[in-house]
Order: C-alpha cells, then structure tokens, then sequence
C-alpha cells in the first residue's frame, strides 16, 4: 500500500479531511502511516486553499494505537512519530479529529494536539500505558492536565480504563459528542463555517493561543520519548508484548520494575 493510500484525502469548500485508511488493523500506526500523516499534515499546512483541517479514520476505528505487531520490524521511513507530533505542535491551521470510532494509545493521545475534537456517541478512548509497562506520548503529559484537570488526567492515562464518549466530553477531552449517523458529515459541516473566515484570522488567532504551549508541548514530548526509551528496554514492557502477541493477560508480578 503507497502512502497516498495509507491517507485518503478529501477537499470540499478550504477544508481537507485526512483519513487514516489501514481498517484491517485498526487504523494502527505503523512506520508508514506516521510517514505518510506527517507528509499530508505538510502539505496541508502549506497549501493556502485549504483553511481547516479534519482528521478522521476509515472504518469502524479512529486508531487502536501502535501497531504492536509489527514494532521494531519494517522498513525506515522520512518522518517518524516524533516528526508528525512536531508537525502538529507546530500546524498554523485549525485542526479538528473527528473521533469515529474506538482511540487507543496515540490514537487517544493525539487528541491533545488538536484545536477541537469532536466524538462520535458510540466511540471510546484509552490509554494502555500501564498495562504495557510504558508511559504516554504526543505531549499527552502536558496536553491532557490542562485539558481535563491533573485527577481527570491521571486517572485516564495511570488506569488503563476506557473512557466513554459522554466522559470524555464531561472533563473537557473533547469539545462535543455527535450522533454517529452523520457523524463525518456533521464535523465537516462545522468545519466548513469555520472557513470561510478568513485564512490569515485562522493563522493569527491559532498562533496567538498556541504561544504559550509550544515549548511546553514539544519538551513533554521529548521527555516521554526518552522515557518510552528506556521502558521499552524493560523486563515489564516485554512481558506485555508477549502476552498481546500470546493472547494472554500479562503477569507482572515477577518482572521487576
């Protein structure tokens, strides 16, 4: 699959909605997909006939996370995950997730790098860090405390537990649920109000609300990576990559810190 098929794009009236097209697998992140992500987020930044942004997925997933069947194998690629999370942090558009279906992992951190998010009824979102020895990633650290709150906050991303459309919008995670009959449709629509306003008001007002964060967004972000580093490495992480891949709940009781 070339990239141009990993994400399908879609303009209608300044707005480009991005589609993460792998439904096989949940729309899962693999090599590729940060790629080819990173490479359609550029392109849109750059071209000045598109005003908004919609991020979405193909199928009944948003995106269940990292690919963990395939980690550590495949070939490189130009942009990895830490270049789409830069892209983003940096994006001088307004950008809106349309959360279709479930979000795992950076299929929920990433949410915290968008302008709005909207969520479809039925959808939910999780955070296995936990449950897989590691810890959160796309500035998720920072991101999500300031939007839910540091007991909303820790609680979804120390717990591993699902969080449900209707929670998700009470601590603040996502600006509203819609109903999932239309749901594209209705994001889009929203989307394309959006702009017709003018392009240079988009950039200006964005940039002026982003002006605080950036540094903050992009140093939690390498502070995670280097963490995600080091527990990757752990005698914790492996046995839960044994028991995903085994089908299997893992057992960390042995396995030391």
């Amino acid at each position: 699959m070339s990239n141009d098929d990993l994400v399908l794009v879609n303009d209608d009236t300044g707005v480009r909605t991005l589609i993460l097209n792998r439904p096989e697998a949940l729309n899962a992140f693999n090599g590729a997909l940060f790629n080819a992500l990173t490479e359609a987020l550029l392109a849109a930044d750059a071209d000045d006939t598109i005003r908004v942004i919609v991020l979405t997925g193909q199928g009944r997933a948003f995106s269940s996370g990292m690919d963990l069947v395939s980690a550590g194998s495949g070939p490189s690629y130009r942009y990895g995950f830490p270049d789409m999370v830069d892209v983003m942090v940096d994006f001088s558009k307004p950008i809106i997730i349309a959360m279709n279906g479930v979000g795992v992992g950076v299929g929920s951190t990433i949410v915290g790098l968008a302008d709005f998010v909207f969520m479809a009824a039925n959808a939910r979102m999780r955070c296995p860090f936990s449950a897989l020895g590691l810890t959160a990633e796309a500035a998720s650290t920072y991101t999500f405390p300031n939007l839910m709150g540091r007991q909303n906050a820790s609680w979804f991303m120390l717990s591993a537990e699902w969080m449900s459309a209707e929670e998700c919008h009470r601590t603040g995670l996502v600006r509203e649920v819609l109903p999932d009959e239309g749901f594209l449709e209705a994001v889009q629509m929203k989307a394309r109000k959006m702009a017709a306003f003018p392009l240079s008001s988009l950039r200006a007002t964005k940039a002026q609300i982003m002006a605080p964060h950036k540094a903050n967004m992009k140093a939690a972000a390498k502070s995670e990576d280097l963490a995600l580093v080091s527990l990757f490495k752990t005698s914790a992480h492996k046995e839960a990559i044994a028991a995903f891949r085994e089908k299997r709940e893992p057992n960390f009781t042995d396995v030391g810190e």
